[in-house]
């Protein structure tokens, strides 16, 4: 499985994060090196997870607004339709 590719500012931010959650959370410090080896092993074994829940999200919220697009054009065709004797 490929890992996700963070930028360096983003892999800054995320390896923060995860050093200060081992710090509050479970009192430990964890240095540079090991917080980036967390975040590579994360995002090479549940990174396609969330990467692909992300997906079928933005896919269910892109039907909901074509479907409500499509709503819009059928009423629009219906207001111009001209009355068949």
């Amino acid at each position: 499985m490929s890992s996700i590719k963070f930028s360096t500012a983003e892999t800054e931010q995320l390896v923060t994060k995860i050093q200060s959650y081992f710090a509050k959370e479970l009192d430990q410090d964890l240095g540079q090196f090991d917080a980036e080896f967390l975040l590579d092993f994360f995002s090479k074994e549940v990174g396609a997870y969330f990467y692909n829940r992300g997906l079928f999200d933005a896919q269910s919220i892109i039907a909901d607004k074509l479907e409500h697009v499509s709503e819009m054009v059928d009423e629009g065709i219906s207001e111009i339709e001209k009355p068949v004797s």
